[in-house]
């Protein structure tokens, strides 16, 4: 896996998860992996993990915000990759599609903190 990470999490605006979809993995994803410092993508759908309406948890969760959730692996840092995405979407050569909630995006990098840990090690 690569060393830093961009996590987007998006919502489609409201009755357009079909055309959005299609137009993230056929269009969004190749455009962004075309950007220097992206060198992988995975999407994701949310999965409904209820919990229980019991006073004895410790918190009660909120309900999520965003259905759909993409995973870009860099290596690079994080700000000179985000710095090379604008410069795209602002010159038009990026996509954003109008099937996009732009209102719900979040957008944002990391790198890692510690060493990564193994179940079992």
């Amino acid at each position: 896996m690569a060393h830093n990470l961009f996590i987007a999490l998006t919502n489609p605006i409201a009755g357009e998860d079909d055309a959005f979809n299609k137009w993230y993995d056929t269009q969004h994803v190749p455009e962004v992996l075309d950007v220097p410092g992206v060198v992988a993508a995975q999407r994701y759908d949310i999965v409904d993990l209820p919990v229980p309406d019991d006073p004895d948890l410790p918190a009660q969760l909120p309900p999520p915000t965003h259905r759909y959730m993409v995973i870009y692996e860099l290596d690079q840092d994080p700000e000179v990759v985000m710095g090379e995405f604008l410069k795209r979407v602002m010159a038009g050569t990026m996509s954003l599609g109008e099937w996009l909630d732009l209102s719900t995006v979040s957008l944002n990098g990391w790198k890692p903190r510690g060493e990564r840990v193994v179940a079992g090690s």
